[in-house]
């Protein structure tokens, strides 16, 4: 007597597509979300202001308790300033610059850098401070 086989001994298959379909929406979802901001590259401390506000600047200049201008994670010299924002608002003609000056910083370098900002064309120049 023979027996019939009844079952196939044919290996299962794990289908992939949905798995990578959800994670491509997934990474989409994430780079859609997150902002991209150029940070300074310094810890400064902001002194208080009352009339504080927050924005989501295009870059951020910082000037720390030493008197170094740092932009991008790079210390700059003051004469570089003019030349670096000429640059950044050739590439972003509505991109805004904010100074971020720590409190022990000469008030004559963040002026200088305002300066600098101003003379490149860039018109969204703002200082930063903490909210009280």
């Amino acid at each position: 007597m023979r027996r019939k086989k009844t079952q196939t001994s044919e290996p299962l298959e794990l289908n992939m597509t949905p798995l990578i379909d959800m994670i491509f929406i997934l990474l989409i979802f994430f780079m859609v979300s997150s902002s991209f901001v150029r940070e300074s590259g310094v810890e400064v401390e902001r002194p208080v202001a009352k009339t504080a506000s927050s924005k989501a600047p295009s870059v951020v200049v910082a000037v720390d308790s030493g008197n170094v201008i740092w932009i991008e994670g790079r210390s700059i010299d003051i004469r570089q300033v003019r030349t670096w924002m000429a640059k950044f608002r050739s590439d972003t003609p509505d991109g805004g610059v904010v100074i971020a000056a720590d409190t022990m910083a000469r008030s004559g370098i963040v002026i200088q850098v305002l300066d600098a900002c101003r003379e490149a064309g860039i018109r969204n120049v703002s200082v930063a401070a903490k909210n009280n």
